[in-house]
């Protein structure tokens, strides 16, 4: 079985989407055990967000208890208030007077209108049963790839081929005394670039909106700050990934989770550093593998708005 996030334990993925009838989109939920930290390092130019504010590390709340990605640009993003309310049916959040508030970070990509109907796009309702679907998913379940969840409506290139989801993971076994460091990644990719390279189509489609979302997870111990610098640091898997990336019309952003249940060798400071720096370097080729993934594992489709093939390395692709 190929790797994917959910080989770090704990982790779980559920994907829904819809197809037909002028629908082209889906939703991505990432759920974590309790007491995950998070962070997340937003860099594109156009990004579609929310609640990512609340996963500065200097905050109150360290913990995440859902990453939702979603298709439907800022509509989309309704959809992260059904992983919420899953998360509240389920005691998830944050505990306060009378009940608890999940924190649910979201990212949306812009897929409006792919499927040929421009409102047909994520509401809370699909937000909550890809949060259900998560949950009931298993350990180490496996995840839908390609035309799946929030890359449903995907493509690339800007527009000339089909995008999607992806997933990869890595093990290491040297930097901690706990045992193997899982590092696991998820990406939609939906990108105005191509994959390096590749050359991009000699009659480009009109620029549209673009963004590549990417959830890293490892089940190490890291804190707020050490988890920020991992989603920036797996910013570089994207850009070795796609070229361009990071640009004004992409709202690349990029999550991780850390689930603490191995500890780091911390033992002196450089084997502190060497931790960090061996656990980062691995998010960021996580997330590379991750979107290559998507992009391979994406099907061609047709719709009223179009035809979106399948990228092909050396065939239709034009690899250079």
């Amino acid at each position: 079985m190929a790797s994917k996030i959910t080989d770090v334990p704990g982790i779980r993925v559920g994907q829904v989407q819809k197809v037909g009838d002028g629908w082209l989109s889906g939703v991505t939920v990432v759920l974590p055990p309790p007491g995950t930290v998070g962070s997340v390092d937003v860099r594109g130019g156009g990004p579609g967000t929310h609640e990512t504010d609340a996963l500065d590390p200097t905050t109150l709340v360290p913990t995440v208890d859902a990453v939702v990605l979603t298709g439907g640009s800022a509509y989309g993003l309704a959809s992260a208030h059904g992983a919420q309310l899953w998360c509240e049916e389920q005691g998830r959040g944050f505990p306060v007077a009378g009940g608890v508030v999940p924190i649910v970070p979201a990212a949306a990509i812009f897929d409006l209108g792919r499927g040929g109907d421009f409102a047909a796009r994520p509401g809370a309702d699909m937000g909550y049963e890809a949060a259900a679907a998560a949950a009931a998913s298993g350990e180490q379940a496996d995840v839908a790839r390609g035309n799946a969840g929030a890359g449903t409506g995907a493509v690339l290139g800007r527009g000339a081929f089909k995008g999607g989801v992806g997933t990869a993971s890595l093990t290491l076994d040297a930097i901690s005394p706990d045992g193997p460091v899982v590092v696991g990644a998820i990406a939609v990719v939906n990108a105005l670039g191509m994959p390096v390279g590749a050359e991009a189509p000699e009659t480009p489609a009109s620029p549209q909106l673009n963004t590549t979302l990417a959830v890293v997870a490892t089940n190490a111990a890291l804190d707020p700050a050490e988890c920020k610098r991992t989603a920036g640091a797996a910013h570089a898997g994207l850009a070795r990934a796609l070229n361009p990336s990071h640009t004004l019309a992409d709202g690349d952003t990029v999550f991780a989770l850390a689930t603490g249940a191995v500890g780091l060798d911390r033992s002196t400071e450089q084997a502190r550093q060497i931790s960090l720096i061996t656990l980062q370097s691995a998010a960021a080729e996580a997330v590379r593998l991750a979107i290559l993934d998507g992009v391979a594992a994406a099907e061609s489709i047709t719709t009223p708005a179009g035809e979106f093939r399948a990228f092909a390395p050396g065939g239709g692709g034009g690899q250079g």
